[in-house]
């Protein structure tokens, strides 16, 4: 369990929340290990498959307005208990009007390319740190020195339009690096270009299947803190998807996505063959090969980092939440600006 600002994570399967008079109290296997006067929490996510809460739980967080949600432990959204006076509705409705009106619009959309800009440069600088002989550092550090420039760029950058011409750039950029940061295995795991739909190589293969993993986790946290994940800023309404969570998405997916595709090709976790081309050309995983990267991904949630906003340290399965909750704040105008996550 963990408090973050003014939100309550518990995350150990078994735990069960219960009220005692005005505090939260949590038991695990019948020993209370926590609890907390209800005045001081705003929100309660449990990630597990086998955390309860008893009816005077919910019947206080009603009474204190403070969003109970449920998810599972590989971050399926279940269900959020609301009490009668809930600030959801209202903060959807700001959440709609902020997205009609143009400049914080943008501001939100040059926020979020500013930090998958900065950290993908920062995952270049590494790659190079790391492997300081390599044959394409040349071509690597002329990319680092244009991802800084465009960094400046964004902050003239007029409409959201700008932006997003900027952000697809340079993501172009950043992928034609990728093949630079595998060291093993490069025929087999050679990457050209971004393919999605469907992935033309193992890479891609690998990176969309990720991506969607993080998409899911998202999503969720988006759902937990009660705004809507469908309206974005950066990326435009779609019939079917959850525009706000491609947002968010786009800070997360060098640290929690492509580090961990590299990590997996370098460290022989996955072989070449375990995927299979189909007759379109499509690039498929094999079961067992799925099961891998969903037990890696997993796995890395449960790791700790020291968050580049909040100062203290969390688990990374943590981090949509934790930028849900930012985003939901800085929506109701308790901050004055939405800090995007940054790698250190």
């Amino acid at each position: 369990m963990r408090k973050l600002l003014n939100t309550l994570y518990v995350t150990k399967d078994g735990s069960y929340l219960r009220r005692e008079r005005e505090t939260i109290v949590i038991e695990f296997e019948k020993k209370d290990v926590f609890r907390v006067p209800a005045i001081n929490i705003e929100n309660i996510v449990c990630i597990g498959y086998s955390i309860m809460a008893s009816p005077g739980l919910m019947q206080l967080t009603g009474e204190y307005n403070i969003g109970l949600a449920f998810y599972g432990g590989n971050g399926e959204f279940y269900a959020r208990v609301q009490g009668a006076q809930s600030g959801n509705v209202l903060l959807r409705r700001r959440q709609y009007r902020l997205a009609d009106e143009s400049k914080q619009s943008t501001d939100i959309a040059r926020w979020i390319v500013g930090a998958k800009v900065s950290n993908s440069r920062t995952i270049l600088q590494r790659c190079l740190r790391n492997y300081p002989e390599n044959q394409d550092r040349e071509h690597i550090e002329k990319v680092i020195i244009q991802m800084a420039q465009f960094l400046n760029q964004l902050k003239d950058a007029g409409t959201t339009d700008e932006i997003r011409g900027i952000e697809g750039y340079v993501a172009n950029q950043y992928f034609s690096c990728f093949n630079s940061m595998i060291t093993t295995e490069k025929e087999a795991f050679r990457f050209v270009q971004r393919s999605r739909r469907p992935p033309l190589d193992r890479i891609n293969a690998l990176l969309s299947f990720v991506y969607m993993l993080i998409y899911h986790d998202v999503s969720s946290a988006l759902e937990g803190v009660g705004l809507d994940p469908a309206v974005g800023f950066l990326h435009k309404d779609r019939p079917g998807r959850s525009s706000l969570a491609l947002d968010i998405m786009e800070e997360l997916r060098g640290y929690t996505g492509d580090r961990q595709v590299i990590g997996l090709i370098n460290l022989k976790q996955i072989k070449p063959d375990g995927f299979t081309i189909s007759d379109t050309g499509a690039v498929l995983m094999d079961k067992e090969t799925r099961a891998v990267v969903i037990e890696t991904y997993q796995k890395k949630k449960h790791e700790e980092i020291m968050h580049p906003y909040l100062e203290e340290k969390i688990k990374i399965g943590l981090i949509p939440y934790v930028q849900a909750q930012l985003m939901a704040r800085y929506i109701r105008g308790d901050m004055e600006c939405y800090p995007p996550f940054l790698i250190k």
